[in-house]
């Protein structure tokens, strides 16, 4: 029987490069294993349940960057998890023997809190405090095996496997102990050299066009010791050099002629747009053939449908165990 992953991301705003590495990870991965992309709308009020977003366009948006990016949909089910009923049941079924402690010690918890309480927000209410136990029936309502991850969610991937091993205690074993998949996620900066974010205005986003591009690569911090063209160079502190490191495959050329002051920071920064110009141009040809009316819609229904036929039988599984 083939492996299953599930992974998602919240529908809080338009995707950027910085997202790139994390969505191609999932396309590698979805020729190896039954793959679950969902875009957990639930979880996007556990943090701005006050900010009343768009979900219908924010949702739309991100299966529109996920489809032009790579996700098959005839390899992967992509869906909207509040479409799919039965992770809330079994959140809620999950409630009934978690132990808040096992809640409280999650490390972002308290980062969170801390983080976003100095911005006034009150995150006082049980869907934060519980949305790991959320993320855990988001996987387990699929048996998945495996989620993909960063290394900051292993603690969540840690209680999901403990509230798996306590229900198959409990009650019957049903579910499998999913590992988390690491992968390796570069970090990119903002044009500004702040973290990537639409809410900094400094992302270079996935739909960007070639002028687009080319302007945000203009705005980059370079080195600050260079006045002149052809004075030697400081790679290490330069944020289009940070791009190279990603995205050129000549960057030990590109290294050793900044050192050497063989190329200006105008130059190396036209080198820089191209290359994800390159990047990107893919992306927008198969973005305009899913932007045709009713096409992302018809996928996230079938997504939905395939979905849910999966966690309804999970389900009945679960209230088997548990008498119900």
């Amino acid at each position: 029987m083939q492996k299953r992953i599930l992974s998602g991301m919240r529908p809080t705003g338009s995707l950027h490069i910085g997202h790139l590495s994390v969505i191609q990870n999932w396309v590698s991965l979805q020729k190896e294993y039954e793959s679950y992309f969902t875009i957990v709308d639930w979880h996007a009020l556990t943090t701005g349940y006050e900010d009343k977003l768009d979900f219908k366009k924010l949702i739309r948006e991100i299966a529109l960057d996920w489809l032009s990016v790579g996700i098959d949909p005839d390899k992967s089910t992509v869906f909207v998890q509040s479409h799919v009923k039965e992770h809330a049941e079994l959140h809620l079924l999950f409630s009934m023997f978690t132990p808040l402690s096992w809640l409280e010690r999650v490390p972002t918890y308290k980062d969170q809190i801390q983080q976003l309480g100095q911005s006034g927000k009150d995150l006082s209410t049980y869907g934060f405090l519980g949305y790991p136990l959320l993320q855990a029936a988001d996987i387990l309502v699929y048996k998945a095996n495996a989620v993909p991850v960063g290394e900051d969610q292993l603690p969540h991937i840690e209680l999901c496997r403990e509230v798996a091993r306590r229900f198959n205690y409990l009650f019957e074993p049903v579910f499998p102990e999913p590992k988390g998949l690491v992968g390796k996620v570069p970090l990119l900066p903002g044009v500004d050299g702040r973290k990537m974010s639409k809410s900094y205005n400094n992302a270079i986003s996935l739909t960007a066009s070639q002028e687009e591009i080319k302007s945000r690569v203009q705005q980059m911090i370079t080195d600050p010791g260079r006045v002149r063209k052809d004075d030697p160079g400081n790679p290490e502190v330069c944020i289009v050099h940070k791009f190279h490191e990603i995205y050129t495959a000549e960057v030990a050329d590109v290294q050793e002629n900044c050192r050497g002051g063989k190329i200006g920071c105008v130059a190396c920064k036209k080198h820089l747009a191209e290359n994800l110009d390159k990047l990107l141009s893919p992306f927008r040809e198969r973005r305009a053939y899913w932007e045709e009316p009713g096409r992302v819609e018809g996928v996230l229904k079938e997504g939905a449908e395939r979905a849910r036929a999966t966690a309804s039988e999970t389900m009945k599984d679960v209230r088997n165990a548990m008498g119900l």
